[in-house]
């Protein structure tokens, strides 16, 4: 584990020292801040897409899973799941067909409405979804692991600053 105070560098670095050069106005601090965030999170997307790769899940199927699993009886209607994940209904239609010809979920008659129906998940996806963040969490553990107790506390206090100034600056959702 490298700390802090050792003159270690990293790609990003390199990369700000050309930046330097060329654009010597630049913040060089802002910028290693929001590139080695970016490239974090590129790299934990990258994981996760391996992930579900080895769960036989996509992204989008995964959103959908997760969407039901942290919902009131593991249950949605289409249109909720829809606007949830952000889909058209024929586009949402067609990923709820692949899970449930998977067994992932199924469709169930809405006990509100009797014309309506709500996608319930099922033992075997709640099971899926279940393995496959204990496999994601595991990969995701190497982050904690270049950092002992204090620095991971220390960092988890920074980019709750920073998350605090981003959602002050989006606009109320009503």
């Amino acid at each position: 584990m490298a700390k802090a105070t050792e003159a270690v560098e990293d790609h990003i670095d390199r990369f700000l020292a050309e930046v330097a050069e060329q654009l010597p106005s630049l913040d060089l601090r802002v910028e290693g801040i929001v590139d080695r965030v970016m490239g974090i999170q590129r790299r934990l997307r990258r994981m996760l897409d391996e992930t579900l790769e080895e769960h036989g899940l996509s992204y989008g199927e995964w959103s959908v899973l997760s969407s039901l699993i942290w919902s009131p009886n593991n249950r949605r209607t289409a249109g909720e799941l829809a606007a949830k994940v952000e889909l058209s209904s024929a586009a949402m239609t067609n990923r709820l067909d692949r899970l449930e010809t998977a067994a992932l979920i199924k469709r169930v008659p809405d006990p509100n409405d009797r014309r309506a129906v709500q996608v319930e998940l099922t033992r075997k996806g709640r099971a899926l979804y279940a393995r496959a963040v204990e496999t994601q969490a595991a990969k995701e553990s190497i982050i904690a692991a270049a950092l002992d107790p204090s620095q991971q506390e220390q960092l988890n206090d920074l980019l709750r600053l920073l998350m605090l100034e981003f959602e002050a600056r989006e606009p109320k959702k009503r």
